[in-house]
């Protein structure tokens, strides 16, 4: 049940959160065990077990964490597709688009005949 967990946290964007009890306790085991990043909130009452926190944020998924996905080779081991489709803007790109624009400060970059 917690592997589930570990893996739709790997799926979805981060961070993320969770707020029924039992998600608030699989995200405490997994901060334990060293798998992921979170906050998790601290009981009101120590002898109260039940009382917990209201949510628990998942920040990031630790190295640990995604070589145990890659171990179990759930798909999502990898990162999510929207992170593969995201531009990437890298120093050199950055000075051309600036070079560019300082170029033409009126931000057209074809001229009208």
């Amino acid at each position: 049940m917690t592997m589930n967990l570990l893996k739709e946290i790997a799926a979805s964007r981060l961070p993320i959160s969770f707020h029924r009890a039992d998600d608030i306790e699989q995200v405490r085991f997994l901060r334990d065990a060293g798998l992921v990043v979170a906050l998790v909130p601290a009981p009101a009452d120590p002898l109260a077990f039940a009382r917990r926190g209201h949510a628990a944020q998942v920040l990031a998924i630790t190295q640990k964490g995604r070589e145990l996905l890659a171990q179990f080779n759930l798909p999502s081991a990898s990162p999510p597709q929207w992170r593969q489709r995201m531009p990437r803007l890298s120093a050199r790109s950055f000075a051309k688009l600036r070079h560019r624009n300082l170029a033409n400060p009126g931000g057209c970059s074809r001229s009208i005949h």
